[in-house]
């Protein structure tokens, strides 16, 4: 860990990038669907692929490690912040398909990169006992960032009437200077404990990777076509997607350090089991549902819910050795990302079909988590790692 007295600036930083992240990538997500609809007339088979393309990077993460062999992970963290931060800052300047394929990757390579990283330094520089109330404050820094950014959508488009080559240009440009800030301000930090610069592939990991694995899966069905049917079925105008996830960023802010805390005290295993539950119910309910605002209601209940993945990685922190951390954040990215980079395209084309069959597939990938989860030992720790299927070591001790 750091020293003491570098521990509160390396948090501090860590809060700045989630803050700098969210603030450009809320934007680019909240205009995206109405942007490729009006601008370059996208359908489901084209903002299934470009989704997919999206994810390519993700799959890559493991290309990280590699990198690091050059680079200290704190400053490729910031570099990935000022690349995805350009990515966005030149999308209104591209309205074509191809031009929105180009400037999707390009964001979503720094993107990609510095969540593998964020995640590394988190679990690097924060506590095990501190790590879940750390990720609930994150996310409340997160949701913060977010409110601005969509403040800046309705000061820019709805009061003054400006393009959308004008709010990416914005928001893209803040993130890039704000990044350069944190550059300059803060010191280097050093945890002076030296990381693997390989790939790792450890089998008492297996539960985390499999859990990863789905959830990537699951998300994508989330983040592709819950907000996509919003724009095509249900017409919703970008103030009105802009509004909904003002909603959603609002609870988080309010929330999320509360569901931070929860975790800590019920447990991994038990904070996983409400999630899946809930999120069972929800993709249901998406498959079924035929009014505008019962779908928005749907909208903001999953995007609570994903808060509690927070669980996922305190439970990755307390059974893996640290020296594992930054490889093994960097495979986990690349597992997480399997699914995700063709489940996009696929369920793309079968949206033109059938939109319920899509949030019945997300509906069968959480039950899929919610029993792996149910593998979760309620303390997780080195030879520890699940209650079945594990090591001998681990299956003398008691859970």
């Amino acid at each position: 860990m750091l020293p003491t007295a570098e521990g509160p600036k390396a948090k501090l930083l860590l809060l700045w990038m989630t803050f700098i992240m969210s603030m450009v990538f809320a934007v680019w997500q909240a205009l995206l669907n109405n942007f490729v609809i009006e601008r370059a007339g996208f359908t489901g088979a084209e903002i299934g692929l470009l989704q997919s393309l999206r994810e390519i990077p993700g799959f890559l993460a493991f290309t990280a490690i590699f990198v690091l062999i050059l680079i200290r992970e704190q400053s490729f963290a910031l570099v990935s912040l000022f690349v995805m931060s350009l990515g966005v800052a030149i999308t209104g300047l591209l309205p074509t398909v191809i031009g929105l394929y180009f400037t999707t990757v390009l964001m979503s390579v720094g993107f990609h990169y510095y969540e593998t990283l964020n995640q590394s330094l988190t679990l690097q520089w924060v506590e095990k006992e501190e790590a879940a109330g750390f990720m609930g404050k994150a996310l409340s820094w997160k949701a913060a960032a977010a409110l601005g950014g969509y403040g800046s959508i309705w000061l820019l488009m709805t009061v003054l009437k400006l393009d959308y080559v004008w709010m990416y240009a914005f928001v893209g440009g803040m993130g890039c200077l704000m990044t350069l800030a944190l550059w300059l301000y803060f010191p280097r930090f050093d945890t002076g404990d030296s990381q693997h610069k390989r790939v790792i592939l450890r089998r008492r990991y297996w539960l985390y990777y499999l859990l990863t694995f789905f959830s990537g899966a699951r998300r994508q069905i989330f983040v592709v076509f819950a907000g996509f049917m919003m724009v095509e079925k249900f017409h919703y105008s970008v103030s009105e997607i802009t509004a909904l996830f003002l909603i959603n960023y609002v609870i988080n802010l309010l929330f999320a350090p509360a569901i931070g805390r929860l975790i800590g005290r019920i447990g991994e295993r038990n904070a996983l089991c409400i999630e899946y539950l809930g999120l069972i119910a929800v993709f249901v309910s998406y498959a079924l549902v035929e009014t505008a605002h019962f779908a928005a209601a749907l909208y903001v209940i999953d995007h609570l819910l994903f808060a509690m993945a927070i669980a996922m990685k305190t439970y990755f922190q307390k059974i893996a050795d640290r020296a594992d951390i930054a490889a093994s954040m960097s495979v986990s990215f690349t597992i997480n990302h399997i699914a995700a980079v063709v489940i996009p395209v696929l369920l793309g084309y079968l949206w033109l079909e059938s939109n319920a069959a899509v949030f019945y597939i997300g509906a069968a990938m959480a039950v899929c988590s919610l029993l792996l989860s149910l593998n979760v030992p309620r303390h997780p720790a080195p030879g520890k790692e699940v209650l079945l299927f594990g090591d001998k070591p681990s299956q003398a001790q008691p859970n």
